[in-house]
């Protein structure tokens, strides 16, 4: 039966890839060894990709199983690309999921796509990415997508996911910094200071750790070997962002998860110069390894069974995935200065507490003791003096974005201001700036906190302070022309 079942799926691979548009040469039978636990396992058969040269070493590979798929469809924002060398120079390209809704417990148990191209070239990554795309329609999900310092064909990813943020991960930075260390021959007190700073920063990635690490190697590296080590990576928040949602136990574990998981495919790939023979071991270890599968079929049962509630608040980790996406978009639609005043906005709001109110037409957003009026529809605006001077969404819109899970859309900002736009950013300052403008929004701001404490203190109290007010006026401007307060 089981024979059976092999003969009709290879006929139904052939025909699949035939209107496809993609060739593939017949199922070898070491290609059927390595799919026969798989296929008892899996209810549905998987998908092989595969084409050998003339001398019978396996030219190019695509292989992704039906749970490999199911955990994509789950969870496509953020794509980690692993790269593997066997002693050949054919490289392993290792697709694993990532981000804050990933809680997938075992070795490989992220790993959702396996492929060999047949050069690492543009025509050769190129098919590999379009492969990947055609077996899974949830690619055009994808938002971030993570790969090591060496990974040169940036251009080509670009290409094949336009929508896709492609950023240095905060692994391969690590194994990266770890290896210059161990290249630059230090003496060991030193060494070993830098690789446990390394470690301890790895854990916890805030502003200030990063700083403290970049300013440690400028001084305990030689000058002449600092270019090498790229510390201004530590610098670039932009990266780190990926990674800094983790707590420090959860960093932890995902370092070691990582590193365990790139020791087996070097292990069984990476050591071998056969590529048939390396991915047939590495099956054979994924095989052997594969209870997790019950356990994330459990878990998307548990997922799938419970219903959302409006009354039940965000986790900490989809809000700052929320605001990923929400830089995400500043830097897809607005110019580079435009973005950077931006996300200086919406730093603030990643460190505030803000407390939002709905009303019919505006929302209430108050950060800190501040408290302005948004209006949501576009073009947004805000009462704040950032969104009056330079119409741009100010930290209030960005919060107000953040809480409905929404990001920045081209309307809401002046055409100046859009992605392409040539206007330099002095120019746009310089116009936009109104010293008039400026005294008008501080008096109207100290004009509305001073009316709101006068609705709600007592009729002994209104009187004094009113009193207070009235003589200041009056020596202001003269006690014969009487001021409306």
């Amino acid at each position: 039966k089981l024979e059976r079942l092999k003969a009709s799926w290879t006929a139904a691979l052939q025909r699949k890839y035939f209107h496809l548009g993609i060739w593939t040469s017949p199922i070898s039978p070491m290609a059927l060894t390595m799919l026969n636990g798989l296929l008892i396992k899996d209810s549905s058969p998987p998908m092989l990709l595969h084409q050998v040269n003339k001398t019978a070493q396996l030219d190019t590979f695509n292989y992704q199983s039906c749970f490999m798929q199911s955990i994509f469809d789950h969870f496509p924002e953020i794509l980690f690309i692993h790269r593997t060398y066997n002693p050949r120079g054919k490289v392993l390209y290792t697709f694993l999921v990532d981000g804050p809704r990933v809680q997938l417990e075992g070795h490989l148990a992220r790993a959702v796509y396996f492929a060999i191209p047949a050069k690492e070239d543009t025509e050769g990554l190129a098919q590999m990415f379009q492969v990947f795309k055609k077996f899974n329609p949830a690619w055009e999900r994808v938002c971030t997508i993570l790969v090591d310092p060496h990974f040169l064909p940036l251009p080509t990813l670009a290409m094949e996911f336009p929508a896709a943020e492609v950023l240095l991960s905060a692994f391969h930075i690590c194994k990266f910094l770890q290896a210059k260390f161990y290249q630059l021959s230090l003496e060991r007190p030193m060494e070993r200071l830098l690789l446990t700073s390394l470690q301890s920063t790895m854990c916890s990635a805030t502003a200030g750790n990063l700083r403290k690490l970049y300013t440690l190697l400028s001084n305990c590296i030689p000058p002449a070997k600092l270019p090498e080590l790229h510390s201004h990576w530590l610098l670039n928040d932009r990266i780190w962002l990926a990674h800094r949602w983790r707590s420090r136990a959860e960093s932890s574990r995902y370092f070691q998860s990582l590193e365990v998981t790139t020791r087996i495919l070097s292990q069984f790939f990476g050591t071998t110069p056969s590529e048939k023979q390396g991915m047939a071991s590495l099956f054979r270890y994924m095989q052997q390894n594969s209870a997790d599968m019950a356990n994330f079929n459990q878990g998307l049962c548990a997922q799938n069974n419970h219903a959302p509630s409006d009354t039940i608040p965000e986790s900490p980790k989809v809000e700052q995935l929320v605001e990923s996406h929400i830089q995400h978009s500043l830097n897809a639609i607005c110019t580079g200065p435009a973005a950077q005043l931006c996300l200086g906005e919406l730093a603030v709001v990643q460190k505030s507490t803000h407390l939002i109110g709905s009303g019919s037409e505006k929302m209430n957003i108050q950060i800190l003791e501040d408290t302005h009026k948004v209006q949501p529809q576009p073009p947004a605006s805000c009462s704040c003096y950032f969104n009056q001077a330079f119409h741009l969404p100010c930290r209030h819109i960005l919060a107000m974005l953040s809480a409905r899970r929404q990001v920045l859309q081209p309307d809401m900002l002046p055409a100046q201001w859009t992605a392409g736009c040539a206007t330099s950013l002095d120019s746009i300052l310089g116009s936009k700036w109104s010293e008039t403008l400026d005294k008008h929004l501080a008096v109207t701001h100290l004009t509305e906190e001073v009316g709101q404490l006068l609705q709600h203190c007592s009729k002994e109290e209104f009187e004094r302070r009113y009193s207070t007010l009235r003589e200041l006026a009056d020596s202001w401007i003269g006690p014969y022309e009487q001021v409306q307060l």
